[in-house]
């Protein structure tokens, strides 16, 4: 077993399950088995929590330039049923050729590559081009109440000199087309995050009666509109970018003025954008009433929105109208989107890749969710998502992402260590 499919297997055989209340299983034994490996490379590691068990480690590792890089990742999971599980998803085997586990993809893989990258580097005395920053961070599968905002507020400092990050969800290949065109999308934004509360206040009574002012009827109403309503393409130019490079991996034009379509006739290649070329507002919870025969007061709703770059407050305008007047809205957890330059560190990004595989053909992507880097960006720290891995065709990698089956390649892991190493130890 290599040293990083063994890290991999370990935390993924740490329960970190989040499931957005304060009685989950909390990232503490994740933090001090981090806090550990790096402790044994002579790298100090920070230690904090935010509540009980909501734990979050930082380490420096000094360069050759004082101006940081922030690598960060999150120790916590999503819940997954063991019995929809071919394996146990926290028993971390190794099996197929795949580390397999609830966070294999999303994000302890990650993780793993990172803390190996850096033991290897305490092992034969290298040290990286710039100062690293390493943040291993709690509860970003939920707001990042207790991980990344709280860092970002109260543990300030230890990010002092950080300008640029890295972290999840590109950097992965996909193969494209009927031949051997092999794309690597680099995310350089991702959508805003709007989570909100939906309520409709009524007249209370009983259930037999003629309503008077129906709050359960008046959301599901407003609800539906909101379900229903196509949201138009807004192009925003880092998705014109990926668009326009795809087009070229693929030797195909792509109708700007067909996109839906465009989508289904490319296949794995219209998913990169498929999610990120209009605004969305999807409802996802319920709540009313507590007895049949009685007409609640009022009703609630819990929707999860998301908008592009630039297109807020059009996004909150019509969220508005189609609720209507009849329906208040608060913010449960609210992001703005962020954009980052396709130049400077995306360069580097994309070069460290192709030096690995001289096939592949990095190109800028943007996120339909969002992660840690949103927080960061108060800071005034430009976000990346970069988890290199080289993928076998066949791996769904999307459905990984909170899929039953959780798994990564041991072979994709190791070349994530080498891309890793090649960026933040190659000549500038």
């Amino acid at each position: 077993m290599t040293e990083v499919a063994g890290i991999c297997s370990d935390l993924l055989r740490i329960d970190t399950t989040n499931d957005g209340t304060p009685d989950g299983s909390g990232e503490r034994v994740a933090a001090e088995y981090v806090a550990g490996l790096l402790s044994e490379a002579g790298i100090e590691p920070v230690v904090f929590e935010s509540a009980p068990r909501r734990t979050s480690v930082v380490a420096r590792i000094p360069g050759d330039d004082p101006e940081a890089l922030l690598i960060h990742g999150h120790l916590d999971v999503v819940p997954a049923d063991p019995s929809e599980w071919r394996l146990h998803p926290f028993s971390g085997e190794i099996d197929g050729g795949c580390v397999n586990g609830r966070g294999a993809v999303d994000m302890k893989g990650t993780l793993s590559m990172t803390l190996t990258l850096v033991r290897e580097w305490a092992r034969t005395g290298r040290k990286p081009r710039r100062d690293i920053v390493l943040a291993f961070l709690a509860d970003e599968e939920a707001t990042g109440e207790y991980g990344a905002g709280y860092a970002v507020t109260r543990h300030r400092d230890l990010f002092e000199g950080c300008t640029e990050a890295i972290s999840e969800s590109g950097g992965f290949s996909v193969q494209v087309g009927s031949g051997d065109a092999r794309v690597y999308p680099v995310a350089v934004g991702e959508r805003g995050t709007a989570w909100m509360k939906v309520t409709a206040h009524g007249v209370a009574g009983h259930g037999s009666k003629p309503p008077v002012d129906n709050p359960v009827a008046e959301l599901c109403r407003a609800l539906a509109r909101l379900a229903d309503h196509r949201w138009p393409v807004r192009l925003t130019p880092a998705v014109a970018s990926l668009i326009d490079n795809l087009g070229r991996a693929l030797g195909t034009t792509i109708d700007l003025d067909r996109l839906d379509e465009e989508v289904e006739r490319l296949g794995r290649a219209g998913t990169l954008f498929k999610g990120v070329i209009r605004n969305s507002a999807n409802p996802t919870m319920l709540d009313a009433g507590y007895k049949v025969n009685v007409i609640p007061g009022t009703a609630e709703g819990h929707v999860d929105g998301r908008f592009l770059p630039g297109f807020r407050d059009e996004f909150l305008e019509t969220v508005d109208k189609l609720l209507g007047p009849k329906i208040t809205r608060e913010f449960v957890s609210f992001g703005d989107g962020v954009a980052s330059p396709t130049s400077g560190l995306f360069d580097e990004l994309c070069a460290a890749l192709v030096a690995e595989d001289p096939a592949g053909r990095p190109v800028p992507y943007v996120m339909t969710g969002g992660t840690d880097a949103k927080s960061f960006a108060t800071l005034g720290i430009r976000g990346y998502g970069f988890a290199p891995l080289l993928l076998d065709p066949s791996l769904d990698y999307f459905g990984m992402f909170h899929g039953v089956d959780e798994r990564v390649p041991v072979a994709g892991l190791e070349f994530g260590v080498r891309v890793l190493d090649r960026l933040l130890t190659a000549p500038a």
